[in-house]
């Protein structure tokens, strides 16, 4: 079964880019450019992992990580922030598993992607 990736982003060409590469790797990718009922779509899609934006209009990705960290049923999908900020320290502390510093490599990408997918895989299995 392929995996499932919801993203959020305010940058349509960055959705684009991403879907079209993590698709390549054979993840089925929802793009979202809204952060409005995000929790709502969260819940319906029930994804592998989420890849969120750190500052959009509307709630911030920290804000959003926080929220299925806190949710009963949505705390253990990873979440990886994407982020031109700089402080990392300070977007860690919203419970994220990853951070990938904007601009970014496809390579950066799959490999971040690719590493949160085989732990979260491996706790499933037990191995």
């Amino acid at each position: 079964m392929r995996k499932r990736i919801l993203m959020l982003d305010d940058n349509q060409d960055i959705l684009d880019v991403v879907k079209e590469a993590l698709s390549y790797e054979r993840f089925e990718v929802t793009i979202a450019s809204e952060s409005e009922n995000i929790m709502e779509n969260i819940s319906n899609y029930k994804p592998d992992l989420l890849m969120l934006d750190y500052k959009m209009a509307g709630l911030r990705g920290d804000d959003i990580c926080r929220q299925v960290k806190a949710h009963p049923t949505l705390n253990n999908i990873p979440v990886i922030i994407c982020s031109a900020y700089l402080n990392k320290d300070d977007i860690l502390t919203c419970g994220c598993d990853a951070i990938i510093t904007k601009p970014f490599g496809l390579d950066e990408l799959i490999e971040t992607v690719n590493g949160l997918l085989l732990v979260d895989q491996r706790l499933e299995t037990g191995d």
